[in-house]
């Protein structure tokens, strides 16, 4: 029963992030539409998105607490499915072909992860969390995921590597200590707040400070990609890396798959290639969408006779500015 309230409040949490990033958009647009043009942040609409968002991120937060990461992480998708269909009643978008494929393989994913995940005891003390940071497993892990990261920044840093793959596989890594944060302090909270005091160990505060710190460099480097690269490509391949990382960590850190048949595990692995593939689908089959911002066409202002350059020459060593003889006959 515990698994299955994380479950469902995963699949709701991500549902209601895909309404709040389209409630965003639409303010956008709003906005852009009106004829005096406003901060966003003045939008009562942007607002409410903002704070569904918020929302749902603390129930993403709350459903670590009651589920294995290996079965929260994979139902992010939900907030890609659900964005591409809402967006239709939103943004009043067409129904694709790709979005009801991408759609039908995703949901069936989700439904062998539902049906085959891990059915392991959700509630972690303090010491089970001191225990698994100093065990073999995750100290070995944790010294190569270092060494992988050192590697991805050098050539970020130092040699100026800005592929995608680069910058998606160090929030990956990133994201893979973030979720063992968070499931360790959503579990402590938890805990704490049916009696069994755990905030009191040092283990607890440890584990916030990793949390917030590894969730504000993977923010950083998201929106690095998220700059330099179509969200159609960085959103597929940031979900696939997302729910890897996921899942080694789990696996690693939690053993949450240490008793389970190998058929509940491929069956398991069968539907995260499921839901990877139709977040795929949904997502790189999308066209980007530009803001149209309303501007005057200088070129047709009625009663205005043009007869020279509207925009400046910008190869003119003068660019911006008036040419010396202009000025002088200005003047004159």
């Amino acid at each position: 029963q515990t698994q299955l309230l994380g479950v469902l409040l995963a699949a709701a949490s991500n549902f209601i992030i895909s309404v709040s990033l389209n409630i965003q958009k639409c303010a956008h647009l709003r906005l852009v539409c009106q004829a005096e043009q406003k901060p966003y942040y003045t939008s009562k609409l942007w607002w409410c998105g903002i704070t569904l968002l918020g929302l749902g991120e603390v129930g993403n937060f709350t459903a670590y607490g009651f589920a294995p990461i290996t079965l929260v992480a994979p139902l992010g998708c939900v907030s890609v499915i659900g964005s591409a269909f809402i967006s239709v009643f939103f943004l009043k978008k067409t129904m694709r072909t790709a979005d009801i494929l991408g759609g039908t393989l995703t949901i069936t994913g989700i439904y062998l992860l539902v049906t085959f995940a891990p059915n392991v005891p959700q509630e972690l003390t303090a010491r089970q969390v001191q225990n698994y940071l100093v065990s073999w497993p995750f100290l070995i892990y944790s010294i190569l995921e270092i060494i992988i990261f050192c590697i991805l920044l050098y050539f970020y840093k130092r040699k100026a590597v800005k592929h995608i793959m680069v910058l998606l596989m160090m929030v990956a890594l990133l994201a893979s200590l973030t979720v063992i944060a968070v499931k360790a302090v959503s579990s402590m909270i938890a805990l704490s707040v049916k009696g069994k005091m755990q905030l009191t160990y040092s283990v607890f505060y440890i584990m916030s400070v990793l949390m917030a710190t590894s969730c504000a460099f993977q923010i950083k480097f998201l929106n690095q990609a998220m700059h330099l690269y179509e969200a159609t490509a960085v959103v597929p391949i940031n979900f696939v890396f997302f729910t890897i990382s996921a899942i080694i960590s789990g696996v690693i850190f939690y053993r949450e798959f240490q008793n389970a048949a190998l058929l509940s595990v491929f069956m398991f692995l069968f539907g995260c290639l499921l839901s990877s593939l139709g977040v795929f689908i949904i997502a790189r089959n999308k066209k980007e969408e530009h803001l149209h911002i309303p501007f005057i066409d200088c070129g047709h202002i009625p009663g205005q006779n043009l007869t020279g350059k509207i925009q400046p020459d910008s190869h003119s060593s003068c660019y911006g500015t008036l040419n010396k003889e202009d000025d002088s006959v200005k003047r004159q």
